[in-house]
Parts: structure tokens; C-alpha cells; sequence
């Protein structure tokens, strides 16, 4: 099996953005179960920061932060995963909907509506397994990173999402599936 389709095979992996979406809930939503992530658009930019720590380190220097805390190692910076495409609202991935449906159907995320903005927390065994993958080495960074992005952008969903757009100008001209250059 060549280098290409491990990868291609990685990224359809549901349960390793499971794993992702989690932990950086966890951060966000609280620790008691009882907080929220307003609205999937604000879920999607912290998730774009989280899987792309290059462009953390672009978003902490335009915020006038130290971005060596965003810790980002060599093969980050030249791996074919740190390459952004340009999906049809950005460089988000379109797959939200339904990686979130797929957390709810095993009862790990819970999802409420608020006028025209969804909610998102997470259910105990959620958080359960949250903190079990924040203390496994594989998700370290993952895990480091949300509490940076918590510590930094935790914004409204409007004002973070015109940070994205002002830092990362180049996200709105490309045209669909156009690699976006770090």
C-alpha cells in the first residue's frame, strides 16, 4: 500500500476526527457536562486551527501571542496532512454534520437547538472518554492545543470567525480544492 492511500484511508477514518472533536469539546464545553460550543461554525474554525498547527502559529502571531506555544514539530510543518484545501465554506471540513451526528448516535455529544444556533456539549461518557484521550500520548498535542485554542480564541462565534477571515485572507479567493499555501 503506497504513502498516498494510508493517508487517504487515515483521513476517512470517522473515529480519529471523533477523537479530535472530543477532545476540543471537552476544552470548550466544560468539564461539568453542562456548557456548550456555540454553534458549528465557531466548532469549525477551532477545529481548522486544531488540525492545522501551522496555521495556529499564524493565528497566535496575529493575535500578538508566542506562537512556539503552539509547539509545532518539524514533520507538522512538511507532511501532506498540514496541506489545507478549500471546501465549499473554506478550509473547513464539510464532514461536520456528520461527525457530529455520529457522536450523538453513540451518545457522546449532546446537541440542542437555541433559536437558529445549535449547541453543542458533551454527554458524561463523553467527557468520560474525552479525558481518556487527552491522557493518551497519541493525543497530547491534540490536547495541548485546545487548551491553547481556550486560552486564546475563545471567542463569539462572529468575532472569531472574522479573525480567521482578516488573518487568513488568502482562505476566501482560492477556488475550490486549490491547496491553500501556509
Amino acid at each position: 500500500m503506497n504513502l498516498f492511500r494510508i493517508l487517504a484511508d487515515l483521513e476517512e477514518n470517522d473515529e480519529l476526527h471523533e477523537g479530535r472533536l472530543l477532545v476540543l469539546l471537552s476544552v470548550f464545553a466544560g468539564r461539568k457536562g453542562n456548557q456548550t460550543i456555540e454553534g458549528l461554525t465557531k466548532l469549525a474554525k477551532l477545529d481548522f486551527l486544531l488540525r492545522y498547527p501551522v496555521f495556529l502559529e499564524r493565528a497566535l502571531r496575529a493575535g500578538n501571542t508566542d506562537a512556539q506555544e503552539a509547539n509545532v514539530a518539524e514533520h507538522e510543518r512538511k507532511s501532506v496532512e498540514s496541506t489545507m484545501v478549500r471546501y465549499r465554506y473554506g478550509p473547513w471540513d464539510f464532514r461536520y454534520r456528520r461527525f457530529i451526528n455520529l457522536l450523538v448516535a453513540k451518545d457522546l455529544v449532546t446537541v440542542e437547538v437555541r433559536g437558529r444556533t445549535i449547541h453543542i456539549g458533551l454527554t458524561d461518557a463523553g467527557l468520560e472518554i474525552a479525558k481518556q484521550l487527552a491522557e493518551n500520548d497519541a493525543y497530547s498535542d491534540i490536547a495541548n492545543r485546545s487548551r491553547l485554542l481556550k486560552r486564546h480564541f475563545d471567542w463569539a462565534p462572529t468575532r472569531l470567525m472574522k479573525f480567521i477571515y482578516a488573518t487568513f485572507p488568502e482562505i476566501v479567493t482560492l477556488r475550490l480544492g486549490e491547496e491553500i499555501e501556509q
